[in-house]
């Protein structure tokens, strides 16, 4: 049985675009496959005209895509500010003698400028959270994919960070947001894809999503959709 059948969309530049849908939707598989995490047996990603479709997540980045990881990955023995250059040296950067500048630049851009000095072991999960978002926005991006990065987080925190994607998308880069986290989505999304057994159920806006008779039979009419604020 296929993990992901027939689901097409397109992410406009600019836009936050989520994707959400019950557990084993098929959410993490098209998040792997646009990713080149896992590779597609049908179908193709396609990326401002390129077939990406084959491409491997290191080679993605040289196009300006990047991603994070629900489960936060740092180089637990290194400073804040060495994850970063590591992703610096990874990506598209203008000049390797600007390398700590950009890394700077992308620390400070989360907030986490102050602790660039820290072992990375030492960040709360919050603050890994960030140093995720900035190791993949130090590769100097267009497209952000985002892997659940309020998972765990407390109200405070999914502000936090809410508003961080607000101004992610301000400064030109375009995001495609995976989570779980359904006040998350409704509250910073443009658009909203919804999967169900591996299928597209409804694409829209957030008032639609949470409108559709199809969204919320899906959701066993659990009230996960009826707002649009964060507590």
């Amino acid at each position: 049985m296929a993990a992901l059948k027939d689901v097409s969309f397109s992410v406009p530049e600019r836009h936050i675009f989520g994707i959400i849908g019950p557990n084993g939707a098929g959410k993490s598989t098209l998040f792997g496959v646009i990713s080149g995490a896992i590779r597609a047996s049908q179908g193709r990603v396609r990326f401002r005209g390129s077939d990406v479709t084959r491409l491997r997540s290191d080679a993605l980045v040289h196009f300006g895509i990047a991603r994070t990881h629900h489960i936060v990955r740092p180089f637990r023995a290194m400073t804040v500010l060495e994850n970063v250059l590591v992703a610096v040296h990874y990506g598209r950067q203008s000049a390797k003698a600007d390398a700590k500048a950009q890394a700077i630049s992308a620390l400070e851009r989360v907030q986490l400028a102050p602790k660039a000095r820290m072992l990375a072991s030492a960040l709360s999960l919050g603050e890994q959270k960030r140093l995720e978002v900035a190791r993949a926005l130090a590769t100097n991006p267009d497209l952000l994919l985002l892997d659940e990065v309020c998972g765990g987080l407390s109200g405070a925190e999914t502000r936090a960070m809410l508003d961080l994607f607000q101004q992610i998308r301000a400064s030109g880069t375009t995001i495609l947001y995976v989570e779980h986290d359904m006040k998350a989505v409704m509250s910073v999304c443009d658009r909203i894809a919804v999967l169900d057994f591996g299928r597209k159920l409804a694409e829209g806006t957030p008032a639609e999503i949470q409108n559709d008779p199809a969204v919320i039979d899906a959701y066993l009419g659990s009230g996960m959709l009826g707002t649009n604020s964060i507590a």
